[in-house]
């Protein structure tokens, strides 16, 4: 019996004999099934040829990522707070190293999961740590390995220990959601946000979108949330999906602008 896990998308499934037959998150619009067909790999054949970068993001923000890049190549953060840490998004490989480093680091309290192309080996994490992941519940049904570890939140908030908050701004997923941490950016505050909100190659600009592969666009009504869920929350920067994917200024006014530039263009010839 085995985990297999979805080359194109890293997610685990439950333990079976045979490889599952089909990945639905992948089957999804938002997401696709690779060129070649449809692949799985284990957590131990994973390893083999991989390993994870382990390096500062910022102060107290640690990034994990795999390399070779795996999957659809996301770096996990591992926010560090005084009464615990929480990861932030995760990836697929998990190995002995890893563990040793987020260990010194202080470990896991807890798991947050942005959207379902990240949930990867989440309960992996979660058993190794002895955490608890945080699934927004409008995205239960793309949970692929079931665990009493993970908790399905609902509403639009969910407020963490150290004032985290964790926001559901819907959008790329239903249940999508970004992070709050007020201690980020020298305490003016950071908003950590998988792809839910894309920084996008122009630093100064982020953008939305319902599938990034396929290029499905969000409508005006799903910006117009992302925007009303995010504004009580003061953020200075911005910590996206990848390495470096980051907005370092100014975030708040980025994606306000990012927004009324988005809004403008689909709205032009309507």
């Amino acid at each position: 019996m085995e985990n297999f896990i979805c080359v194109q998308c890293g997610t685990q499934f439950a333990e079976t004999v045979q490889q599952p037959v089909r990945c639905p998150v992948c089957q999804d619009e938002r997401q696709f099934v690779r060129h070649g067909g449809q692949k799985w790999t284990t957590l131990r054949r994973l390893a083999a040829d991989h390993q994870n970068r382990v390096e500062e993001e910022a102060r107290q923000l640690v990034g994990i990522g795999t390399e070779p890049e795996f999957a659809i190549g996301q770096r996990a953060l591992l926010v560090q707070s005084p009464a615990g840490n929480l990861l932030w998004d995760c990836i697929a490989l998990l190995d002995d190293r890893t563990i040793a480093e987020v260990n010194s680091r202080g470990g896991i309290r807890a798991i947050a999961i942005s959207h379902p192309h990240y949930y990867t080996t989440m309960v992996e994490w979660a058993e190794r740590f002895d955490a608890q992941v945080l699934v927004h519940a409008a995205d239960r049904e793309w949970v692929m390995r079931k665990s009493r570890r993970i908790r399905f939140w609902e509403k639009e908030t969910l407020p963490l220990w150290d004032d985290l908050t964790l926001i559901n701004c819907g959008g790329h997923f239903e249940g999508g959601s970004v992070l709050h941490w007020p201690g980020g950016a020298n305490g003016k505050g950071a908003l950590l946000t998988g792809d839910i909100v894309q920084v996008v190659q122009d630093r100064r600009y982020v953008s939305f979108m319902r599938s990034y592969p396929n290029l499905i666009p969000l409508g005006a009504a799903a910006i117009r949330r992302i925007l009303d869920r995010i504004e009580p929350f003061a953020f200075d920067h911005i910590y996206g999906a990848w390495w470096k994917a980051n907005v370092l200024s100014d975030a708040k006014d980025a994606v306000h602008d990012s927004a009324e530039r988005y809004l403008r263009w689909i709205s032009a010839h309507s």
